[in-house]
């Protein structure tokens, strides 16, 4: 007559493998396995992310001073 919900149509060569959610944790292992894991990551990838905001920093930087100081006349500290 049809199949019922969750019981999908058999295909030849291709295996379902699936865990009931009522038996996972949801949990399992996010202090012991997921805070290291997430400091190595971290770790691994901050040589390759921080040194092109540094670079952007220092430049956006450098530009304000230097607009700054092309805005004032003659081009030395203004005397007050």
């Amino acid at each position: 007559m049809g199949r019922h919900f969750g019981h999908l149509t058999t295909v030849r060569n291709i295996i379902y493998y699936s865990l009931s959610p009522f038996e996972q944790k949801a949990f399992a292992g996010v202090i012991s396995h997921g805070i290291p894991n997430m400091w190595r990551r971290f770790c691994g990838q901050v040589f390759r992310v921080v040194p092109p905001f540094v670079v952007a920093y220092l430049v956006y930087d450098w530009g304000t001073k230097d607009h700054a100081r092309r805005q004032r006349k003659g081009g030395i500290a203004p005397e007050h």
